[in-house]
């Protein structure tokens, strides 16, 4: 990845003046940006990995996770007559969930130490990396007025809705970025100035058309080469299309966040409310990317259960003598000792770990953690401020159309846009099962930590769940995403939407999200403050606005609708029309689904190979 060029300003831009593939050089050991699983130099050299935890981790992760699911955990956790009911609740399960005593109970310990502060954040990290959840970030005011705001996107006709493609009529988008995307070799870039949110569409088709950048740009200097020679279309870097995020101004302090730049495929004078609730969305996202993005800033990710050498039971020279296979006759005592060894290894179960007791960090180390290694975005971004891409979906269900089939594991974006966490606002829901979004991690791969006997594999699927010669992927777990939830998450994990279906199958239901893109705030990609509106049919309605205002009028908006439409379509350069724009979604549509088959095996690269150690 190309450092040897000069800092980037709001008008040199990656793409734009700097190579595509441009990354701020690092201050000694500390780099500019945020690890990142869709950065193959990442993945290749394990920056994206988290520490291979023992399956009997995530359990405790999703027991947690359930607790912190009901009502009030955070004050019941102190009743000593609810928690025997949840300990006896859970284990219960036993034994079709691998759960035990002393799991259960650093659980309950760890939450109940979690409950004192949780009144302070409202949120609960749920997965290592982190996964970061919270039922009270969006007041209940805000979450309706985000409906009352939404609804005009909602109300249009029928042959005006846009559902995604390939969804079926399941997938309404309201505003997407893969609809007029920044589009190398097309799309016009201003050199000297920007654009905010009331002048937009009027300058609409003004500046430079940006320039395709070179293929070597397309990708990222690593010991990995995943794609076939001379193939850049499944490379981190999109040499035609990136989605543009709007600039978020947080100079107003803690608690704020103010939209200065158009949110693409969001009218920036017909939708004015609800730019105003995006902003406070937005604000009640950024103390869960703080929560998200913090472990990001080193490796000390600590956990609950350390496997480190493999135990087994019963231990052989344990056993009595008259146990088992008995020497025969004539068999040699070679010969006997390799049966018996053969028939030990078929009877033999691996002793699986156990956590000890909960131990809660020191207040001094809690304290210094916090002052110094922890994220704060609105204390470091207060004067330049930060970049979101904005998406706002619903799923629609009926009768007919009763299930929704759920999405593929990926990572979100391309490296184009450096999407560092993502957060998702679950607004509405309504006749539906409750749903969930599940996670996986790369894990550490390195057999040399575990101090194990040689051809002693039985551990790894036991402990791990997972295979020698396989890949070094952990199945995290689920978090339901029921109504008012704001869930975020760091772009090293990937993600999986999981399938749905209407509770009453006679009636139809929905799910609408706002999701939220954070690019990463160690570098600026080009946004909507640096590329005009592109909707040919904004910048025509502004056009026969404008008209209307002059004294003479216009001669444009005078004339029969009909031929206005056709003058305005014979502008074929520039802006782009819908048409069009619905086109070259299909082909980034198409590109990224190509990519997220690439990345996915990228992701996979790491495999547990046990035979040497």
């Amino acid at each position: 990845m190309s450092t040897d060029v000069p800092q980037f300003t709001r008008f040199t831009l990656p793409g734009f003046g700097l190579p595509l593939n441009f990354s701020p050089p690092q201050n000694g050991q500390d780099r500019k940006l945020f690890r990142n699983a869709l950065n193959e130099k990442d993945l290749a050299d394990g920056s994206v990995q988290l520490p291979l935890t023992t399956l009997r981790e995530f359990t405790m992760l999703r027991l947690m996770n359930e607790i912190t699911d009901k009502p009030d955990w955070h004050k019941k956790i102190a009743d000593d007559g609810i928690v025997a009911k949840w300990r006896a609740e859970a284990l219960a399960a036993a034994p079709e969930k691998d759960i035990t005593e002393s799991m259960v109970d650093w659980c309950i310990a760890e939450l109940q130490y979690k409950a004192k502060t949780f009144e302070k954040t409202w949120s609960v990290i749920v997965y290592n990396g982190d996964v970061v959840k919270s039922d009270h970030a969006v007041p209940a005011p805000l979450k309706e007025a985000l409906k009352a705001a939404v609804a005009p996107l909602e109300q249009m006709p029928a042959w005006e809705k846009d559902w995604h493609p390939g969804s079926d009529e399941k997938v309404l988008d309201l505003v997407h970025p893969s609809l007029f995307p920044l589009i190398y070799g097309r799309s016009r870039i201003l050199p000297d100035s920007l654009v905010g949110l009331d002048d937009c569409i009027q300058r609409s088709g003004e500046g430079l058309t940006i320039p395709v950048p070179p293929l070597e740009e397309a990708s990222i200097e690593s010991s990995y080469h995943y794609r076939h020679e001379g193939d850049d279309s499944t490379a981190p870097f999109s040499r035609r299309f990136q989605w543009l995020p709007c600039e978020v101004d947080l100079s107003g302090g803690e608690g704020t966040a103010k939209i200065t730049s158009y949110v693409n495929n969001l009218h920036p004078e017909q939708h004015r409310e609800l730019y105003s609730v995006l902003e406070q969305l937005i604000a009640c996202a950024i103390p869960l990317w703080n929560r998200t993005l913090t472990p990001l800033l080193d490796d000390s990710t600590e956990l609950r259960i350390s496997y480190y050498n493999g135990e087994y039971e019963p231990d052989l020279e344990d056993l009595p003598e008259e146990e088992g296979p008995q020497q025969g006759e004539f068999e040699s005592s070679d010969d006997f000792y390799d049966r018996r060894e053969e028939w030990y290894e078929e009877i033999r179960r691996v002793v699986l770990p156990e956590p000890g007791e909960f131990v809660p960090p020191a207040d001094d180390e809690v304290g210094e953690k916090e002052e110094v290694k922890t994220v704060d975005l609105w204390r470091k971004y207060k004067k330049r401020g930060i970049q979101v891409i904005v998406k706002l979906a619903n799923i629609h269900l009926t009768p007919e159309k009763q299930a929704y089939e759920g999405g593929s594991w990926h990572v979100e974006g391309k490296m184009n846009e450096h999407i560092c966490a993502s957060a998702i606002y679950y607004y509405d829901s309504h006749n539906v099962t409750p749903s969930h979004l599940a996670f996986r991690q790369q894990s550490n791969t390195d057999a040399l930590e575990f101090h194990l006997e040689q051809d002693d594999h039985d551990w790894l699927p036991a402990v791990f769940g997972c295979e020698s010669y396989g890949p070094g992927i952990q199945d995290v777990g689920t978090v339901e995403t029921r109504e008012g939830r704001l869930l975020t998450w760091p772009n090293i994990l990937q993600h999986q939407v999981q399938p749905f279906r209407l509770a009453d199958p006679t009636k139809p239901g929905h799910r609408k999200i706002v999701a939220l893109f954070l690019v990463d705030p160690g570098i600026r990609v080009v946004s909507t403050a640096n590329v005009p509106c592109q909707q040919k049919e904004w910048w025509s309605e502004k056009v026969v606005a404008a008209g209307g205002k002059t004294p003479r009028g216009n001669a444009i908006a005078e004339l029969p609708l009909e031929l206005r439409n056709h003058i305005f379509g014979d502008v074929d350069e520039f802006p782009i029309g819908l048409g069009e724009a619905k086109e070259v979604r299909l082909q980034l549509m198409e590109e990224r689904k190509n990519f997220v088959v690439e990345n996915g095996e990228a992701f996979a690269q790491h495999q547990f190979s046990l035979c040497e150690h």
